[in-house]
C-alpha cells in the first residue's frame, strides 16, 4: 500500500491517457477532478490487488459517452459519489471495501480516485480493460463471464436508475440510450465485483503502468527522441508513423465520437500516408494503404515533440503527431477477446493478425 500525491496522480493521468488510445476522457480535466479531492479529503490509499481478501467487495465508477461532450457538460462533482452508493445501496452492500476505474483514460482512471477520496475508501491497482474501448461489453470481466448488472446510472441533473439486463451486450445497449437522453454523458457504476473476481479477471498494475508512462513523458530537461524509446520499451512498443494531420472527419453519433483522420509523413516519413479510424478510441491504422496496427491493439497518438498524448477529441488540422502501437493484454488476444473488440466486431472487414507480425510485414525499416 502507498498514498497517491499530487505528482503521482498528474503522471496517473497523462500514462492513463496515453493507455486510453485516445478514448477515456481528457487528461487535464480528470487530473483537475482528482487534485481537487485529494486536497479536500486528503491523499488516497493504493492497494495491489495482493493486498485484497478474496471475498471483499469492490465497485469501479466511470464516465460513459462521446467524450467530446464533457468539454461543455462538466459534472458537478457529486454524481460519482451519487452513483457508487446507489449502486452499493441496491446490492445491499453496507461494506464496500474499494473502488478501481473500469478502462484507463485521462478522466475515467482519475473518476475512482474522487470517489476514493471523497468515501474514504482505498483505489485497486487494476482495471477491466489495459486500456479504453468505447462499449460497456469490451472488458476482461465480461470475457470470464462476469455480468455488468446490477448497474447504476445517473447524470448532473440528478436522474438516476438501476438495470438489471439478459446479458452484457444489453447492458450496453439500453445504457447507450439512456446516456444519449442524458446529454451524450452519463456517471456510471458497473460490474461490481469481488476481491477473487478482481485477481482473476482484472487487468493488474494499470496505475503503477501508467503513472511509470506520465513520468517518462513529463520527464524535464530530455529531448523526444530519448523519452520515445525509454516508452517503446517499458511498454514493448513501436513507433509506428510520425506526420502532420492535414483531414479530420469527425461527428458525434450515438453517444460515441466517430471518425477518422489522414495524415502526411514527415522526418522518416516523408512521401508517405495514414489513416487512422476511431470510435471514441483508435482502431485501425492504414499506412499506405496497409493495415499496421488493429484493434484490440493500442493505437496511441501523441505529440511529436512533448509526447503528450493527444485525444480523438482534440485532434486537428496541422498537429504533428507521432503514432506509437503496443500489443494488447493477453486476454484480448484471446478468441472470445478478439470477438468481443477484434476489427469485425466494428465493421472492418480483417480477420486481427496481432501487431508483432504487421511490424515485421509493413514497418520493419522505421522499428
Amino acid at each position: 500500500m502507498r498514498y497517491l500525491d499530487k505528482d503521482a496522480i498528474e503522471n496517473i493521468a497523462i500514462g492513463a491517457a496515453f493507455l486510453g488510445t485516445g478514448g477515456g476522457g481528457d487528461p487535464y480535466i480528470g487530473k483537475l477532478m482528482a487534485l481537487s479531492a485529494i486536497e479536500k479529503n486528503g491523499p488516497v490509499k493504493l492497494y495491489s490487488v495482493d493486498e485484497i481478501e478474496d471475498e471483499d467487495f469492490f465497485i469501479p465508477a466511470a464516465m460513459m459517452g462521446a467524450p467530446s461532450v464533457l468539454i461543455e457538460k462538466f459534472p458537478k462533482g457529486d454524481e460519482f459519489v451519487k452513483v457508487f452508493q446507489k449502486l452499493a445501496k441496491y446490492l445491499g452492500k453496507e461494506k464496500i471495501a474499494g473502488t478501481y476505474p473500469m478502462e484507463a483514460g485521462g478522466v475515467n482512471s482519475m473518476i475512482p480516485i474522487v470517489v476514493a477520496a471523497q468515501l474514504g475508501l482505498p483505489l485497486i491497482d487494476c482495471d477491466g480493460m489495459g486500456r479504453a474501448f468505447p462499449e460497456l461489453q469490451m472488458v476482461t470481466f465480461h470475457l470470464d463471464g462476469i455480468s455488468a448488472t446490477p448497474m447504476a446510472i445517473t447524470d448532473e441533473k440528478g436522474n438516476i436508475g438501476i438495470f438489471e439486463t439478459i446479458d452484457n451486450k444489453w447492458t450496453e445497449r439500453l445504457a447507450r440510450t439512456a446516456t444519449v437522453e442524458m446529454g451524450a454523458s452519463a456517471l456510471v457504476s458497473l460490474y461490481p465485483t469481488t476481491g477473487g473476481q478482481l485477481k482473476q479477471s482484472g487487468v493488474h498494475h494499470i496505475i503503477t503502468l501508467s503513472e511509470k508512462i506520465g513520468e517518462i513523458i513529463s520527464a524535464k530537461n530530455r529531448d523526444a527522441k530519448e523519452k520515445l524509446q525509454e516508452l517503446l520499451k517499458l511498454v514493448s512498443g513501436y513507433e509506428l508513423f510520425q506526420g502532420k494531420i492535414v483531414d479530420v472527419i469527425r461527428e458525434t453519433k450515438g453517444g460515441f465520437n466517430l471518425g477518422k483522420i489522414n495524415l502526411e509523413g514527415m522526418e522518416g516519413y516523408k512521401n508517405e500516408k495514414m489513416k487512422v479510424h476511431f470510435q471514441n478510441e483508435n482502431l485501425i491504422a492504414e499506412k499506405n494503404d496497409q493495415v499496421v496496427a488493429m484493434t484490440p491493439d493500442l493505437l496511441c497518438l501523441v505529440d511529436y515533440e512533448t509526447l503528450l498524448p493527444v485525444t480523438t477529441e482534440s485532434l486537428k488540422y496541422g498537429k504533428r503527431v507521432r503514432v506509437i502501437g503496443l500489443p494488447a493484454h493477453e486476454k484480448w488476444r484471446t478468441e472470445k477477446g478478439i470477438e468481443t473488440a477484434g476489427p469485425r466486431y466494428f465493421g472492418y472487414d480483417y480477420d486481427y493478425v496481432p501487431m508483432e507480425e504487421l511490424v515485421k510485414k509493413v514497418v520493419a525499416e522505421h522499428v
